[in-house]
């Protein structure tokens, strides 16, 4: 394979799974994660696949934009080229919660931080091309129906009647508004965008004591949950196959029957996607 691969949230589930995979192919791997010791495991497993694999570890909470901005400079420090920028870190909050920086944590990582670190990156993945962007969402969006611009990125507030799991497919539409835009403005530079859904899987992205969790668990021995494996082989396929070098702007699931539904107005809404990008760069570039 030969290439240089960056993979966040690459120390746990899809996303460690994902990184053995890229590895095992050949791809020099570069794996964002929160902890030093899952880290050091990712390696591990990694190595233990894909002998004498080459493997870079940046440490980093998602969750800071100081971080990111931290991270994404140590990044371009090491890849001399980005051939594949994997956004797969992700969280699921059942109660709202604020980072240090005042910022709604579970917006902060599933949305702002692949926003912020694809944007320090581009540069980098636009010399590299051809390249691709990768953003794992989820087919959780389409609970989240449709977002307020002006507000979603800021609000702290609780997430109130509707739970935990409406504001985290407002977390995830997020993220597929940022694809579907992102690819659309890097038409032409030799660098693909593309979401995808990885399925229900049992990976602890909800936190162990979570009730979406305990459920994914008890129904792991069914064909309804899959191993983080077969997950990342959405991952894997974008990140690999020939076709996703000239395909962009698609969300790709690995739902059974998901490619039946019709996508959501607030996708197919350009100008939503445009004053949700106009708003996050505003935002990011103030702090």
């Amino acid at each position: 394979m030969g290439q240089q691969v960056i993979v966040t949230g690459a120390t746990n589930g899809i996303g460690q799974a994902a990184a053995v995979e890229l590895a095992r192919r050949g791809a020099r791997v570069g794996i964002v994660g929160r902890s030093p010791q899952k880290a050091a495991a990712t390696v591990g497993r990694i190595r233990a696949a894909a002998p004498g694999a080459e493997v870079d570890v940046f440490i980093g909470d998602l969750a800071l934009m100081a971080d990111v901005r931290r991270v994404a400079a140590e990044i371009l420090d090491r890849f001399e080229h980005i051939h594949v920028l994997v956004n797969n870190a992700g969280i699921q909050l059942p109660e709202q919660r604020a980072t240090r920086e005042g910022r709604p944590e579970m917006i902060a990582v599933n949305y702002l931080a692949p926003w912020l670190l694809t944007s320090l990156l581009r540069d980098r993945l636009e010399a590299s091309s051809p390249a691709r962007v990768v953003v794992t969402a989820s087919e959780a969006h389409r609970i989240g129906w449709t977002i307020d611009p002006d507000t979603i990125l800021t609000d702290t507030s609780p997430f109130g009647r509707a739970g935990g799991l409406a504001a985290y497919g407002k977390s995830k539409l997020l993220d597929v508004l940022f694809a579907l835009e992102l690819a659309e403005r890097l038409e032409g530079t030799g660098v693909t965008a593309n979401c995808c859904c990885p399925g229900l899987v049992a990976t602890g992205l909800a936190g162990a004591d979570s009730p979406f969790d305990r459920t994914a668990r008890a129904l792991s021995s069914t064909p309804l949950v899959r191993r983080p494996e077969q997950g990342a082989e959405v991952i894997v396929r974008l990140a690999t196959e020939p076709e996703f070098a000239t395909r962009t702007g698609e969300f790709i699931s690995s739902t059974p029957l998901a490619g039946l539904l019709p996508s959501i107005p607030a996708v197919r809404d350009q100008g939503l996607r445009r004053r949700l990008w106009d708003e996050t760069e505003a935002l990011l570039a103030a702090t």
